[in-house]
């Protein structure tokens, strides 16, 4: 197997896996990127002696969906239009311009769905560079034209769990990151774990004498955070609900003694 298809085939089985425990239902940026590839290689023009391909992409999500790209939407659809670009370069596709992917809502979506529309566009003449001499043309089809029609991909089945290493070494995973605030103060969690407590080898040292020296652990546990009570003596609260260990969302209070942590992921 080529170096080239064995990519292709570690990029499938990455996302077949994206959808794997029902309970996440929200489309993943690797899913994304596959569906493209796949209009990209679906969408060719035949010229006279190049392979011509859609320059121009808009992914359609839910209104839940593309809620949780909010705070890097803008990088992802950047690194989307990279991972086009590399594909086409593997493919020997031609591009008439760097592709572009644009990002919008569709409320008739549910989560888990969404739809690519996919078009070739002619750069304006005045950006355009003048043809080398004997370069073949642009197929009638580079012509600005029309979105072409929405295509509407579907939640796999897979039980398969997505590889987070795998989605990061290629490029399309968002590096999330995970703190607790203090008294204003942000403390980085994603290291893996963070020890609270009043004794100075904790890795944050909370002043509070109704804090334990050793209190509680924040732990990174397969993409998700939790709060672990370490036997405390006046124990561990979150949102006002007393906990021995619990998985910590966005937003959620932690109270530790009189003092109260905020969690947060961005």
């Amino acid at each position: 197997m080529s170096v080239l298809r064995s990519i292709e085939h570690r990029i499938e089985s990455l996302v077949e896996g994206v959808f794997g425990r029902m309970s996440r239902a929200h489309v993943q940026p690797v899913e994304i990127a596959r569906k493209l590839a796949k209009e990209m290689d679906d969408h060719k023009s035949v010229s006279v002696s190049r392979v011509y391909v859609p320059n121009e992409y808009v992914v359609y999500l839910s209104p839940s969906d593309r809620e949780q790209f909010a705070g890097y939407e803008d990088s992802m659809r950047t690194e989307l239009a990279d991972y086009l670009s590399e594909h086409a370069r593997r493919e020997g596709y031609a591009l008439l311009s760097t592709p572009s992917v644009g990002i919008e809502e569709d409320e008739d979506l549910r989560p888990g769905e969404f739809g690519i529309a996919a078009r070739m566009v002619q750069p304006s003449q005045a950006a355009r560079p003048t043809p080398a001499s004997g370069s073949a043309p642009a197929p009638a089809a580079a012509a600005p034209a029309a979105m072409g029609a929405t295509k509407i991909f579907k939640p796999s089945n897979s039980t398969e769990a997505v590889d987070p290493k795998e989605a990061e070494r290629l490029g399309l995973a968002h590096e999330e990151r995970a703190s607790l605030v203090v008294d204003g103060e942000r403390h980085d969690v994603s290291k893996g774990s963070l020890v609270l407590g009043r004794s100075r080898d904790c890795d944050v040292t909370l002043a509070d004498p109704n804090v334990s020296r050793r209190h509680a652990e924040i732990r990174a546990e397969n993409g998700s955070y939790w709060v672990v009570d370490l036997n405390s003596t006046n124990g561990v609260e979150v949102n006002g609900k007393r906990v021995q260990r619990a998985r910590l969302e966005q937003g959620d209070r932690i109270l530790l003694g009189q003092t109260e942590l905020v969690f947060e992921r961005s």
